[in-house]
């Protein structure tokens, strides 16, 4: 996990299923090949349990990826864990889309499901 600290709120209704849609539309982290700054959308579409993620504190966790080189792949799936520790949900999608380079865009989704299935990758 990075430094900034991901805080969590009680869920104000635990005993409903409902879905809650993050979306992060300026992320961007550091090609480690390159250095050259990436560019993307993050988003988190999760169904909680006890715990809700709170928002400012997941921007600071997000803007720490602006100085970090990292691909993808490792980002998405990096976000995804540290959000899954974090507040133990039902279940989580991490979409990280990222911005053309050279002509190519790529969409990485990793997900989890508390029911034992964990992460699956495209891109």
């Amino acid at each position: 996990m990075l430094g900034a600290t991901i805080e969590t709120f009680p869920n104000p209704r635990p005993e409903r299923n409902y879905e809650i849609v993050i979306r992060c539309p300026e992320f961007t982290s550091i090609c480690p090949k390159t250095g050259l700054p990436d560019f993307g959308e993050i988003r988190i579409t999760y169904v909680p349990n006890q715990q809700c993620l709170e928002l400012k504190a997941l921007k600071y966790y997000l803007i720490e990826y602006r100085n970090r080189g990292i691909f993808y792949e490792a980002a998405t799936n990096q976000i995804l864990d540290d959000l899954v520790e974090a507040c133990h949900p039902q279940r989580m999608t991490v979409v990280g889309d990222f911005s053309r380079r050279g002509g190519i865009t790529t969409s990485v989704t990793a997900t989890y499901d508390a029911s034992g299935k964990q992460s699956t990758l495209t891109t």
